[in-house]
């Protein structure tokens, strides 16, 4: 079950109700600066006494989306293992990947499955990896509260977003369920660099970096698109819905059109875990190199993420895996680190 917790953070965020039956037994990632790091550190274990079981360093970068989940991890974890430090970068999903294969990091953090190109990388530096789920997600297509929209199908955001569009207004687009006045379009997107970049032009446009090129890059600041959406009644984004709950009223995540049922599908906890939200729901990953959790304070690491995901996604505002990602998780830690 999802922790009370869990149901007040969302309850403050001002955000739909979440169903809680399917939880079983429980951007933008761009990123400009790879010295971007949060280094957490702490003296005393979570009793106030000072741990020294363990001792060293763990590196991870990569998606800004998934940084608040490695962050919150880290916290946790230096209060029980204060002789351990870990360091988080965000320099994209991309980016981290890039580190990741030539073996300057541990983790690499991720809001999309590593591609082609990257897993060649790795393979031709040596880098044996496992990648491991460690939340859910989803993308919200967002607008302003006061647009009258409340749905929208897959193929109204491509006539929004695609690179070959003619869509200037609302009123260009073919298809809305709601009549909307032919206001100026204005759009908001994260830069190339992120794994939400990667999974919306992949999904909405059919091909991964395929998009129009005059909507408004907000990098890897999801925040800038919730404030250019608030305060423009004709603006329309798509952000990670972490970043939705915490933008409360101020914008306004639409129902998507699920192509199989043809339903209006809410973005709820449930609809994300049961796959109903689709094709807007998504997996969050670490990726962890053999060679890091040969070193027992990666290992510990990644172990306590995965241990206490429901309290680290509750506090991150994530969506908890439920009890067969967790166990897949687990397993694939379990096979890499036995066969490294």
């Amino acid at each position: 079950m999802i922790s009370k917790k869990w149901l007040q953070a969302t309850a403050v965020a001002g955000v739909v109700a979440l169903a809680l039956a399917a939880c079983g037994g429980d951007d933008d990632d761009a990123g400009t600066n790879t010295d971007d790091t949060t280094e957490n550190t702490s003296d005393e274990g979570s009793d106030g006494s000072s741990s020294e079981e363990l001792s060293g360093s763990v590196l991870a970068d990569g998606s800004s989306t998934v940084a608040p989940l490695t962050e919150t991890a880290a916290e946790l974890f230096q209060m029980e293992n204060s002789g351990v430090q870990v360091t988080v970068g965000t320099s994209g999903t991309g980016g981290g990947f890039e580190r990741f294969c030539i073996g300057e990091t541990d983790i690499s953090d991720a809001s999309r499955p590593i591609a082609d190109d990257e897993v060649a990388l790795c393979e031709e530096n040596g880098i044996e990896f496992a990648e491991i789920q460690i939340a859910n997600d989803a993308l919200g297509a967002v607008v302003h509260p006061d647009n009258p929209l409340e749905c929208i199908s897959i193929e109204a955001l491509n006539q929004m977003w695609d690179l070959d569009t003619s869509v200037d207004s609302w009123g260009d687009i073919e298809g809305l369920e709601a009549e909307v006045p032919d206001e100026s379009l204005t759009l908001f997107g994260p830069g190339s660099d992120s794994g939400t970049f990667d999974y919306w032009t992949d999904v909405v446009n059919g091909d991964e970096g395929r998009i129009r090129t005059d909507y408004n890059s907000i990098g890897e600041d999801d925040a800038a698109a919730v404030n250019g959406v608030s305060s423009d009644p004709w603006a329309a984004a798509y952000i990670p819905f972490s970043y939705v709950q915490t933008a409360g009223g101020a914008v306004k995540a639409l129902s998507i059109v699920n192509p199989d049922s043809g339903e209006c599908v809410e973005p709820t906890l449930d609809n994300v875990l049961t796959g109903d939200y689709a094709p807007l729901g998504r997996p969050l990953f670490i990726y962890v190199s053999g060679a890091a959790l040969e070193r027992p304070e990666v290992l510990a690491f990644v172990d306590f993420y995965l241990e206490n995901q429901e309290q680290i996604t509750t506090e991150a505002t994530f969506i908890p895996m439920n009890d067969d990602q967790l166990a897949e998780s687990q397993a694939r830690v379990a096979d890499l680190h036995g066969g490294s």
